[in-house]
């Protein structure tokens, strides 16, 4: 291990870990919307491990900064990107255009406003952290998901077999903390092929620290635990 000094890295909204470094052009986030960290860049690793290419059509949930949804368009697909916030969807289109790719994004609710499809893949790097209040504004939607951090992963696993053609993917990444059995089986009793993908252990940051108490009280932590396994599911849908 090294002990020269490093310039501290940035730090990014959901969790406030640590922004981990990356050779593509540097994507903006205006003021309440998510910064890509290591999910984005967990899930970026699986989509490139996908089979996407020139006529591949890609749908992304909760587009947030649109870190996925360039990604997907760098790989050559057909991405439309979906997020409620109208800063998201500002930024979003920002970025695609700072990038140099197309891709078609829309304001819209994940349950009312899904763009026709069918699509190849459904993508999405939902809100997933445990909070004792699910908040309707500000900076926080971006993360807090409701006591079991599940009032958007469950709505993605609902959302993405209507979405997909038979044959199609859906990927998505959230915390461990949010119940990884609750997700592979709420995709399979909707008739999709689920598992657990990829997977990364990483450390908390300032809102995983500031609510350890709380936490631990719902027996959703342990004593002396300070890292966050990230998982990827990975389901087809048949």
């Amino acid at each position: 291990m090294t002990t020269h000094t490093r310039t501290p890295m940035p730090t990014s909204a959901r969790t406030g870990r640590a922004a981990r470094p990356t050779r593509r052009p540097r994507l903006i986030t205006l003021p309440g919307v998510y910064a890509p960290q290591y999910d984005t860049e967990l899930l970026i690793r699986n989509l490139r491990r996908e089979r996407i290419g020139a006529g591949t059509s890609v749908l992304d949930l909760g587009t947030g900064s649109g870190a996925l949804a360039v990604a997907a368009a760098r790989q050559g697909a057909d991405v439309t990107a979906l997020d409620i916030s109208r800063r998201a969807v500002l930024t979003a289109r920002v970025n695609a255009r700072l990038s140099r790719q197309s891709v078609t994004v829309r304001r819209g609710d994940m349950t009312r406003g899904v763009p026709a499809g069918p699509y190849d893949y459904v993508i999405s790097n939902p809100p997933y952290v445990p909070s004792a209040l699910l908040p309707r504004r500000g900076a926080a939607r971006a993360w807090d998901a409701g006591p079991a951090g599940r009032a958007v992963v469950d709505r993605v696993c609902d959302a993405a077999p209507g979405a997909l053609r038979p044959g199609g993917v859906l990927l998505m990444v959230h915390s461990a903390l949010s119940g990884v059995d609750a997700t592979l089986e709420r995709l399979a009793d909707r008739g999709m092929k689920p598992v657990v993908a990829d997977r990364e252990s990483v450390p908390f940051g300032p809102v995983m620290r500031s609510r350890e108490s709380w936490l631990r009280h719902r027996n959703l932590l342990q004593d002396g635990e300070t890292c966050e396994e990230l998982v990827v599911i990975r389901a087809e849908l048949p």
